[in-house]
């Protein structure tokens, strides 16, 4: 029987901590930054933590 493909795209935006979180980088940080506060900015920059709800679908997409 074959491996099973991990989602590549799941991969690149989404990792595993040691503890079995995943976490994912925030959104809006691309461009418009000079309209949005400082202290927006800096809440946006941290990474967070899928809820888990979605953690349960990207997993099966990583085949863990």
């Amino acid at each position: 029987m074959p491996k099973m493909k991990s989602n590549s795209a799941a991969s690149k935006r989404v990792r595993v901590t040691g503890s079995g979180k995943l976490m994912q980088a925030g959104t809006s940080m691309r461009h418009n930054l000079e309209h949005k506060s400082a202290r927006k900015r800096r809440a946006l920059s941290r990474d967070a933590v899928l809820a888990p709800s979605q953690a349960k679908n990207i997993k099966k997409m990583l085949s863990k």
